[in-house]
């Protein structure tokens, strides 16, 4: 119950959470895994995560491979500069860590695990298939199963836009295969961490890998139907970003970012 009261408490502040009918927040506090959308660069949603990660028991980042979250230690996660440092966050390619470092500092005692799907390995899904690059249990995540033509075509439409209408069409069929692996290395390593620590466990990842219809909580229903999962995803200026999810929070203030349809015009 100890989510259940970092909830309450966010109630007397600016939180977004300061509007959730009371109603729902019995339901996190139950969950076992607790998926929390984002949009990357918006540090209010990182505040909203950070809310969330001090009473779990482990913390699944999309952001970090195995190895880096390994190097999480209690004591390091209190020195912001010293934690970036060992992870070589900002060298990633992710946001600045300071808008991610409040969870790792909210989360402390949390046992941190990684779930980055490496670039080789995304490169070597799209030569070989997304089963070979799962490897073993491809079968329990979908990863063989073809999706619903509906789905499909909205997944290639998602991938589309997303990259500006830039991409040659027969490339978008891979690119939804390898959203299709991370979800499914996000929901894997999520049960690792339930297994290892009993919950509750947060999954920090972007709004499309949260999403409940298609994206990790789907893949965790799939392959435990007992687990009781919560997901929440986030816009920006009351705008719902794509998706299905338990909770939808658009409070946020829009960030201030260039046309990302540029970058494909150099």
């Amino acid at each position: 119950m100890k989510i259940f009261s970092a909830l309450l408490l966010s109630l007397s502040g600016t939180s977004a959470l300061a509007d959730v009918p009371l109603a729902v927040l019995p339901q996190i506090a139950a969950a076992d895994i607790v998926v929390i959308g984002e949009i990357h660069d918006n540090p209010e949603h990182h505040l909203q995560q950070a809310l969330l990660s001090e009473p779990a028991a482990a913390i699944v980042f999309e952001m970090l491979t195995p190895e880096q979250a390994k190097r999480v230690s209690p004591e390091l996660a209190q020195d912001e500069a010293a934690l970036e440092a060992a992870l070589g966050w900002n060298a990633s390619g992710w946001p600045d860590f300071s808008m991610y470092y409040p969870i790792f500092r909210a989360g402390a005692e949390a046992v941190i695990f990684g779930a980055a799907v490496p670039r080789e390995t995304a490169r070597n899904a799209m030569a070989d298939g997304i089963t070979v690059a799962f490897g073993a249990g491809a079968a329990d995540y979908d990863l063989t199963e073809t999706l619903a033509p509906d789905e499909y075509d909205s997944r290639i439409d998602l991938q589309r836009k997303a990259h500006c209408g830039a991409l040659p069409e027969d490339v978008l069929p891979a690119m939804v295969d390898i959203q299709r692996l991370r979800d499914a290395r996000l929901a894997q390593v999520a049960m690792q961490a339930f297994d290892q620590t009993g919950g509750p466990v947060i999954v920090i990842t972007g709004n499309g890998h949260a999403r409940a219809d298609w994206g990790v909580p789907r893949q965790l229903h799939g392959i435990r139907p007992d687990l009781r999962v919560f997901t929440i995803l986030q816009g920006e200026d009351g705008e719902p970003p794509e998706g299905e999810a338990d909770l939808i929070l658009t409070q946020a203030a829009a960030v201030e970012r260039p046309d990302p349809c540029l970058a494909f015009t150099k």
